[in-house]
């Protein structure tokens, strides 16, 4: 719609200038341009960029001076903060109280600062809520505050008129630490932001350290201090290739991403979750929830998640919950939740600031190079003012001390004087002294000038003599200042330091997140497995079917890292039974199982997890077998031998609602040595005894058990043996081989064919299995199974010695055979 055009009314200069009013004849374009410019500036200067130097901005400068000024230190009572806001307002930063409360706010955030500059008392936010009202939260300032004001009554730096010109108000504060690289800030001015990411205190100053020492330190040097930053939330940054490239040229962007616990879920039957610790900079749980939950219901593109949960609380810090659905992979959903979600998220590291009023962006070797300037100034200016002030008081000292020396004569100066301006223009003239010490003299009480203050007042005189020398000394040599400031800063570092919180991820960024992205489908299909336990507990899963764990345990010159002690068959989503030596089954799913690399022709354990770390073991306790929970319809159950020679086998009905119950009742003392799960039946139990016995009999002449039983008597134990070892031999399996008997004493090995040795009654003494030579009496450890394999401590396969048909011979000497020990006790 066309706008009607009115009538134009035009202005005669002339009617301002009769007026006695100043006419300006200015464009309206060059009036625009003067103002925005004016405008810029001061948003540059006054607001939005903080100086080098002390690393703030006015607002936080001003909130930090009002309340140094008005006392709320650390040692004294916390004060509402409305009345903080209203004194800052109100003296020094005349803007809006909402402006001055949220710069406050920061200052007291624990997760947005490494050195909180304010202790906040009340609710002062979280990364996805905003803090209270001022009125509700009281605060005063903190211990790394005080390191920033600390200096300010010794005429460190400048002052300048507040808005009004009533009061007087710092242009910089001293600041005894790098404020601005260890808790970083962000700004937007006139086009133009900045953008800085927080580093640990302790990192800095040692780079600031080394600086002052090497002026001409590489950053590649002062990177050894400083690898990276260091956020107050943790997390994990990735790629320093790009954060070296920030700290040169003061800007870059890298990629921060939380730090995850994936595992079983706690309560709950084959399905994993993916736990939050700690979260990247800036972002809250309820952010990451929110996204998941979009993604889950609109968008579609993130599945395999059952639930999520923010169990976040004081106690325990961050703990976000995510639970996988049943059968999901949880490495390849984390693949999705970093790629979908701010569980990882970029910061761009803008470093502009005020260098001199001006802005620079500057790198970290010219940030530490600022703030030492700054640091050498502040000290030489104190060192000025606290030796001007140490001379001012040495010349009244000796003033005083001067008088004393013939203080009768100065009594009767002074009680001869018509006034005090006679006695002090007396005691100048008659004494020799200037007009300071006169007026101190005639201030001094009469109860000042005993032989006891005259000590005083030369002690006093001697100690000012010394500290200005010292004082004159760190003026006149530019190395003793640069050690004064070398050592405040150590000081400052070993009150503040704390351990680093961010783990660092070296690389170019790029690969790092390639080669980050884990690998596999979401969906794990519930194929056939093998569930595999060392003779030392490390327990792996294959990826599927496979011969090559058999193949393995026949050749023992290729098996790297460990002894195969069990092999179970099941699934990929399936569960275990893991046993321990206390008589105790706990469940555990295979899913989660490190999943052993295919090489053909021998299987490597060393990427196996531990099993301490599925079960909560007690001490003295060990994992010593496993045992399928499914397809267990033609076996008989589980058999177990203790070390006092009971044997039992446990009919397979494990409770269904428990994830950990008891197999075997134990007496007082004992524990089981051996626990095998048995097929279909057939195979021999077998006993081999401390004393050499070997026992074996069929598995029919035991009856299963229910949980709650105590076994029945396995073996005849003589006098003081105890059982080496339990396990159920099958002498039908042509396959792996003819079984062997591996017995030890620790100094010799015997390798015989277990049909050397007659199948007896079960609760019998057995045969003898070993010949013992002199100075031995008992047997260390012994074996029995096809194909026997021996490993060291270190991994290193055992060659054993060949077989020897005499079933009571002494065996040979080996070299060094305790190496083999327990991790083919189990075999």
């Amino acid at each position: 719609m066309a706008r009607r055009k009115g009538p134009t009314t035009r202005i005669d200069p002339g009617a301002f200038d009769r007026a006695g009013a100043t006419v300006i004849d200015k464009s309206l374009q060059h009036e625009i341009e003067d103002s925005y410019l004016e405008y810029a500036y001061s948003v540059i200067h006054a607001r939005a960029l903080p100086d080098a130097r002390d690393g703030l901005k006015p607002v936080h400068r001003r909130i930090l001076y009002s309340m140094h000024e008005q006392g709320y230190r650390p040692n004294g009572p916390h004060v509402k903060c409305s009345r903080i806001v209203g004194d800052t307002m109100g003296k020094y930063h005349p803007h809006s109280d909402a402006a001055i409360y949220d710069a406050m706010v920061r200052l007291a955030q624990d997760f947005s600062m490494n050195a909180p500059l304010i202790d906040g008392h009340g609710n002062f936010g979280s990364p996805d809520d905003g803090p209270a009202a001022s009125r509700y939260t009281e605060a005063r300032m903190s211990r790394a505050a005080m390191l920033l004001v600390g200096e300010l009554g010794e005429d460190t730096v400048d002052f300048r008129p507040n808005y009004d010109g009533s009061l007087q108000e710092p242009t910089v504060l001293p600041a005894a630490f790098p404020n601005l690289l260890v808790n970083g800030t962000s700004g937007i001015a006139v086009g133009m932001a900045t953008n800085m990411i927080p580093h640990n205190l302790g990192e800095v100053i040692n780079a600031a350290s080394w600086l002052i020492d090497h002026p001409d330190a590489t950053l590649d040097k002062l990177m050894e201090f400083v690898p990276g930053p260091d956020l107050p939330t943790g997390g994990i940054l990735l790629g320093l290739d790009e954060v070296r490239k920030a700290y040169e040229t003061g800007r870059g962007v890298v990629r921060m991403r939380a730090r995850v616990q994936t595992g079983p879920l706690e309560g709950s039957r084959g399905r994993q979750a993916i736990t939050l610790t700690e979260l990247p900079y800036g972002v809250g749980p309820e952010k990451i929830i929110e996204k998941i939950t979009d993604e889950v219901t609109k968008s579609k593109r993130l599945t395999g998640i059952a639930d999520v949960k923010d169990l976040t609380d004081r106690e325990n810090g961050t703990r976000v919950v995510i639970e996988c659905k049943v059968g999901v992979n949880p490495q390849a959903l984390l693949a999705d939740l970093y790629r979908l979600t701010p569980m990882e998220q970029s910061f761009g590291i803008n470093n502009l600031v005020l260098v001199d009023g001006q802005p620079r962006t500057l790198g970290l070797k010219a940030l530490l190079e600022v703030f030492l300037a700054h640091r050498f100034e502040v000290v030489t200016r104190r060192t000025r003012y606290r030796r001007r002030k140490r001379e001012e008081r040495l010349h009244l000292v000796e003033g005083l001390l001067l008088a004393l020396v013939d203080i009768d004569a100065v009594i009767r100066l002074i009680r001869g004087s018509e006034n005090a301006q006679a006695a002090k223009e007396g005691l100048m003239r008659e004494f020799g002294l200037s007009e300071l010490q006169a007026n101190y003299i005639l201030d001094t009480p009469l109860r000042r000038l005993t032989k006891y203050d005259v000590l005083e007042l030369e002690t006093e005189r001697d100690r000012l003599t010394d500290e200005i020398a010292e004082l004159t000394r760190i003026l006149d040599d530019d190395a003793v200042l640069r050690r004064v400031v070398a050592a405040e800063l150590a000081e400052v570092a070993k009150d503040l330091a704390t351990e680093r919180q961010t783990a660092l991820v070296d690389g170019d960024l790029k690969e790092v997140l390639a080669a980050s992205v884990p690998a596999g489908p979401l969906e794990v299909a519930d194929d056939p497995c093998q569930v595999i336990l060392s003779a030392t507990g490390v327990v792996a899963r294959t990826a599927a079917e496979s011969e090559e764990v058999s193949e393995g345990r026949r050749r023992s010159g290729r098996v790297r890292h460990d002894a195969v002690a069990a092999v179970v068959h099941t699934t990929a989503r399936g569960q275990v039974l893991l046993i321990t030596s206390h008589g105790r089954a706990v469940k555990t799913d295979v899913l989660p199982l490190p999943v052993l690399p295919e090489q053909p022709g021998t299987v490597s354990l060393s990427g196996g997890m531990a099993a301490s770390e599925l079960v909560s073991l007690r001490s003295g306790e060990k994992v010593i077998g496993i045992a399928p929970l499914g397809g267990a319809d033609a076996s008989p159950g589980l058999a177990l031998g203790t070390r006092a020679g009971v044997v039992k086998v446990c009919a397979p009905e494990w409770p269904v609602r428990s994830d950990e119950f008891e197999v075997i009742g134990l007496k007082e003392g004992d524990e089981v040595v051996g626990a095998t799960w048995l097929t279909d039946g057939t195979e021999d139990l077998t006993f081999v005894a401390s004393d050499a016995s070997l026992l074996r009999y069929a598995t029919a002449l035991v009856r299963p058990q229910g949980l709650k039983g105590g076994g029945m008597a396995g073996i005849n134990l003589g006098s003081g043996a105890t059982v080496v070892y339990f396990g159920a031999v099958r002498t039908d399996d042509d396959e792996h081989g003819q079984p062997m008997v591996v017995t030890s004493t620790g100094r010799t090995v015997k390798v015989t064919p277990f049909d050397q040795y007659p199948a007896k009654g079960r609760a019998t003494g057995g045969v003898r299995a070993h010949r013992f030579l002199k100075g031995e009496s008992r047997l260390v450890l012994a074996w029995v199974g096809p194909r026997p394999v021996g490993a060291s401590d270190t991994g290193v396969a055992v060659e054993l010695p060949a077989a020897d048909p005499r079933r009571d011979g002494s065996g040979s000497a080996h070299p060094g055979p305790d190496v083999i020990g327990h991790l083919i006790e189990r075999g």
